[in-house]
Parts: C-alpha cells; structure tokens; sequence
C-alpha cells in the first residue's frame, strides 16, 4: 500500500494470492467507474503466472473480489484461441493476469497495451525468474512504464533467484512468514521404501484404498510416466485421469474441473500442477517419483494442508532415489521418516495374460478339433495358363518381299502377321484443310 518494491515469501496455502489480490484492488478503488469505454478501463495492474491453470485460478480469485468494485479483470494464456481473448481486451480490464507467453503474442499484434500499468505482480516467482522465463520476463519489463511497484511472491526463494530479482527491484521490502524453503507443520510427511517399479505402481493402489483417501493427486517427473500410470490405476478399479503438459488446455481445465467436483479421486499429473492450485480440503498427495529439484518437493506437498487444514503428503522411493531424498531433506532442513512398505505378491500387479492358443482353448472347452485338410486338397490351386499361341510359341519376324507375301498367303487379306501385335492397319481418312489437310506432298 506505501509503493515500495516487495518480495514475499510464506508457505503454500497461506494466502499469498489475496495477500496482493486485495491490496491491489484497494489502491485501484478510486479509479474504478462503471463507464463501457474501453478508454476508461486501460490496464493499471498486470499480474504474470507461470502456468496457464494458475493463471486460470487467479483471475477467478481477482474476479470475485473485484465483483462490486467496478473494476474489470481480464485472463490471457495460451493453449486456446486467441480471438475471444483480443475481445476481452478490446473491452478494456484494469487488472490483467497472463502467462509470459500469450502475453507477447498480445504485444505483438498490438491487441494490449501496457502504458498505463502501475504494478507488476510476479506470482511463484523462483519458477517466473528461471533461465527459461528470464527473456519474455525482460521484454515484457521493458514495455512497462519505469515507475511502477513490483512484487514478487512465491514459497520458496533460492540465493540464485533473489541475486536475479535484485537486478530490477527497486530497495525491495522482503517478507517472509515463516522460515526459508519451510513446510506447513499441519502436513504429515512420510516416505515409503519399495522394491521396484512394479511394486511402486502397486504401492499407489494400496495407499488410496487402505487410507480411504476420497481424493488424491499423484505426482510423476515425466508426461509419459503419468500417462501410463493413470490408464494401470484405471485398470485396477480406481477412477483415475492423467494432467501434462501434453493435454490440450481444455483437456486439462476439464480434468481439474471434474477433480474438483469429486468425479476423479486419483489425478495424476506433473509439475505442471503444483504450482499455486488450490483444491479444497485435498486430504493427500502422493509422490510417485520424487521429484528432480528439490523446491518442487515443497509445492507438491503444499496442495495439501491448505489454509490450516490438515493433511498428509506420502513419497515413495526405490533404492537409486537416496539421493533426491538426500537434497530434499538439505533444503526442508527435516528429516522424514522411511518405513517399508511391503504390497505382497498379491499387490504387485501381474502382467496381462497371454492370448490362449486356439489348440489349448478347444482342449479346455472340450470342442471338436477341426480337421485339417489332406495333402492333395492343401496343394495350392493351379493358376490358369493362356492357350493363345502368341503368348507359347517364339517369336517370328515378318519377312520381308515376295517370300514374306507367299508365307502369308492363307491369311485373309485384314488379318495381322503371325507374331506381330498390331490389328489391321486402317484407310487414310480425309482431313479437313483446316487441319493441315488437302495439301499434296
């Protein structure tokens, strides 16, 4: 509310959304009017996310706040059709929520305009500063006004990350609600020890029904890895769908819709859906890999436990992941309990039957065998042979003179030479001068 450069760090689930949301809109007040020029609406806040689901959630968020304020907000992100985004635009929004992205495709056609804009909002910020995002982030930095308020929120703030924000905040206040990289005391955290890949596939199965988890999200580290564990769960009764980054973006806004709704207990997705959604009184997750970088151990866990619920976040590991456990215990600074957990042969799922032979089939039905057919009927079927003799006998030139015209004497007159393919040869018909006709050599 003074003006002043922010950076924020707190747990996820505390609110850090209507930590800024609200703010804004506050500061806003005094500018909103309920005129339909789009001249009166110019953008004043933009407010950049990493994925297009939590930008989806935040314009829901800035929506309802906004709702008897005046002030119009507007979404923008890709995956989906450009066009009724440029209308929304054209129909002016004071708050703007984008992805990095759509935004500069917006720039570049010039459906958007950011001279006006008052506050940058960097929302799960150590993800928006990476090397990936760092050049749209830049570009679209120098396309604001110089003066302007920036804020920077996210749970977790690396020493390479706030290097990096220094080098265009300006004396950032910094914020921290509780200690750095640190998880919510209400999540239970367990690891469990398993054999193999077989049996961690199992393992899933048996947490969700012998904790009588009613929903669950299910983390993998790749799109391929989510995808097949999805369609096994499916086939072991429960009702499972897989979110990534290869679903279209009303696919997986379907998916997350139905999930929330209680349609799907068991979403298996990537880290494209740890970052910053809120499902309500989501009771656990489970890590089915543990997960590369180590920060990303903190959000995926944070989407249980929400504001103040509790809940219960459980990782599975096989013997290589020592040292993913190892990193993520440096950066929690906590230890986690490992226990073994033992699926039993009748856990572990059993590869799909082969097709039973048609021999073993009839043996164990009982049914006639069928005959097989006798070596004279098997012979294949004789391929029938042309009697014309131009096709038999060798060829045999026409000769030539008088000894060619005795040789055909027994011919009719209009028959064709023997060995020759050509039919009887044609009269000259007249042509028309026109043509090239009547002329005489």
């Amino acid at each position: 509310m003074q003006g002043r450069d922010v950076m924020g760090a707190a747990q996820t689930g505390t609110g850090k959304t209507a930590g800024f949301a609200l703010p804004i809109l506050q500061r806003l007040m005094p500018l909103a009017n309920t005129s339909a020029s789009p001249a009166r609406h110019p953008v004043r806040a933009l407010i950049l996310a990493p994925t297009r689901e939590l930008a989806d959630q935040i314009h829901e968020n800035v929506r309802e706040y906004a709702r008897y304020t005046g002030l119009k907000s507007a979404v923008v992100f890709g995956g989906v059709d450009i066009k009724p985004q440029i209308t929304a635009l054209r129909q002016g929004c004071e708050v703007l929520i984008a992805t990095p992205g759509r935004l500069l495709d917006h720039m570049g056609q010039k459906t958007v305009s950011l001279a006006q804009a008052e506050l940058l909002v960097l929302d799960e910020a150590d993800r928006m500063l990476d090397m990936g995002f760092l050049p749209d982030i830049q570009r679209i930095i120098h396309a604001l006004p110089a003066r302007r308020q920036n804020l920077m929120f996210s749970a977790t703030f690396s020493t390479e990350i706030r290097k990096l924000a220094e080098a265009f905040l300006n004396d950032p206040v910094l914020i921290e609600v509780a200690r750095r990289n640190a998880t919510a005391e209400n999540v239970e955290q367990l690891v469990f020890r398993v054999a193999g890949l077989e049996a961690k596939r199992a393992a899933v199965a048996k947490l969700v029904r012998e904790r009588q988890l009613s929903q669950v999200i299910v983390f993998t580290n790749t799109k391929i890895g989510a995808g097949r564990l999805a369609r096994q769960l499916e086939r072991d009764g429960l009702n499972a769908a897989a979110i990534h980054g290869d679903k279209t973006q009303q696919e997986r806004l379907a998916t997350l819709e139905a999930f929330k709704k209680g349609e799907i207990v068991v979403l298996v997705a990537t880290d494209v859906a740890a970052r910053g959604l809120d499902i309500v009184e989501l009771p656990a997750v489970i890590n089915y890999d543990l997960p590369y970088n180590a920060e990303d151990y903190v959000h995926r866990i944070g989407r249980t436990g929400r504001a103040g619920a509790s809940g219960v976040a459980l990782s599975l590991m096989t013997g290589g992941d020592e040292r993913l456990l190892a990193d993520i215990e440096r950066l929690i600074k906590r230890k986690l309990p490992v226990e073994a957990l033992d699926v039993g042969p009748a856990e572990t799922r059993q590869r799909p039957e082969r097709r039973e032979a048609p021999e073993a089939r009839r043996e164990r039905t009982g049914a006639p065998k069928r005959r097989r057919p006798d070596a004279e009927s098997r012979a294949p079927r004789a391929i029938g042979v042309s009697t014309d003799p131009f096709f038999t006998e060798p060829y045999v030139p026409q000769a030539a003179g008088p000894a060619g015209a005795s040789a055909q004497a027994g011919a009719p007159a209009d028959a064709p030479a023997r060995g020759s393919v050509a039919g009887p040869r044609k009269t000259n018909r007249p042509v028309a001068a026109l043509l090239g006709g009547g002329r005489k050599a």
